[in-house]
Formats: structure tokens, sequence, C-alpha cells
């Protein structure tokens, strides 16, 4: 699972932005080497009258050691957004994914659904959306191809000071199918923005993730924590 919540572009007025983000570590222990990339790429166009909303996002994350990768995964993502007022939105995405460590190495998805606006306070911003999706899976350990129909639904809050030092957003989905509700993925991520200057921000992201029924039969959950860089344009 992605965490799109996070990565929308929350501007009033301007019509394109661009944003990307970039993290490198190396480490070496005995000797032994391990490199870590991870970039994002996001950028967002609206229409003259800022009620449609095109967003297109990439991310690359690599784990190379010594011995081999660790970690090689992708994802790409294309969503657009119809406000139909304060409250209301209209959604229409596209997505497709690899990993390799999980068992479903490589997801495509389709789906629409309703996004709505629950909080809009001085510092505080409230989302919440529930959307349709057929996905197509492909696990090459367990030699199966998977067709869904599944829900999606996602709950966000954000908090913004006025002091604009900092910015916090915690997000969580939640995706049953719908012939198995005992068949569902969660994904849980904390996020911390501190921007340093207008272009140049620093964050740090936790991520949770679990699945109740892989193609093997399995349970799976992963977790990660990242501290990264980011420049908006």
């Amino acid at each position: 699972m992605v965490n799109i919540e996070t990565r929308r572009i929350q501007t009033d007025s301007n019509r394109f932005v661009l944003n990307a983000d970039f993290a490198f570590n190396h480490t070496n222990n005995d000797g032994t080497s391990v490199n870590q990339i991870n970039g994002t790429l996001t950028t967002q166009l609206k229409s003259k009258d800022l009620k449609k909303i095109y967003l297109f996002l990439g991310n690359y994350k690599l784990i190379d050691s010594d011995e081999g990768n660790l970690q090689n995964s992708w994802f790409l993502h294309s969503r657009f957004n119809y406000k139909v007022n304060d409250l209301l939105r209209l959604e229409a995405f596209v997505q497709g994914q690899y990993n390799q460590l999980l068992v479903v190495e490589q997801r495509n998805l389709i789906g629409a659904g309703l996004r709505i606006k629950w909080m809009n306070k001085e510092h505080f911003t409230g989302y919440a959306g529930n959307s349709y999706m057929y996905e197509v899976e492909y696990s090459d350990r367990a030699g199966t191809t998977n067709y869904n129909h599944r829900n999606s639904t996602y709950f966000s809050l954000s908090y913004f000071p006025i002091s604009e030092t900092f910015s916090i957003t915690n997000t969580v989905y939640y995706q049953p199918l719908y012939r198995d509700l005992q068949d569902y993925r969660i994904l849980e991520q904390f996020r911390l923005d501190v921007p340093l200057y207008e272009w140049f921000k620093v964050f740090v992201i936790y991520d949770y993730y679990f699945d109740s029924k892989t193609p093997l039969n399995t349970m799976e959950y992963t977790s990660q924590l990242q501290v990264g860089i980011g420049l908006s344009f």
C-alpha cells in the first residue's frame, strides 16, 4: 500500500506545483557496505477555476549491499480530483507498484470514489475518503495472479501551527476485499515536515503496513522509518 494522502499538494491558488524528495544513506559495517536511495517526484496541475486537480506521483527505493539488493521497489500513481463544493470531492485514479520483498511483488489497480473534508479549522485539517478499487496482484513466490474487487477507506488529520515551523500528518488506510472482509490491508503513516526555507525542508516518516492474508495464506507486515530532505518549486 502507498499513502497518497501525504503526497497531495494542498495549495489554494497555485495552478502548478512540483515537489521532489530525496534521501541517501551509506553504511559500512566491518567492511560490508550498504547504500540506500529513496527518491520521490510529485507534480500537481489545477484548472483555471481550481475545481479540477491532476496529480502524478513517482517513487523509487533501492537498498543495495555488497551481497546484492536487499530491497528494490517503485510505484507510479495518477489521480484526478473534482471539487463539487467546499466539503465534497470526486476522485478517480490508476496505480502501479512493485516491491521485491513482499509476497505480492507487483500490484496494478484502478479506482474511483468520494473524498470529504471533515475538519477545516485554523490549525487543523482533516479528510476522509472511500473508494472502489479493481486490482491485479502478481506473486512469483506463490505462482498466482489474483483479480480483486476491494474497498479503500482512509482517514487523515493534519496540524499546522501559526509559526509554520513544522507540520504533522497522520493517516490510516483500511482496504478489505468485498467478498471476504477478513482479507484486508492496513497502512498507518505518521509524517513530520520541518521547512527550513520556502523551497527546502527536512522530513521524518514512519510507516506500518499489515496484510492479513497473502497469496501464501500467511500474514505479512512491514515497518520503516525515513529521514530525508525535500525541494519545492
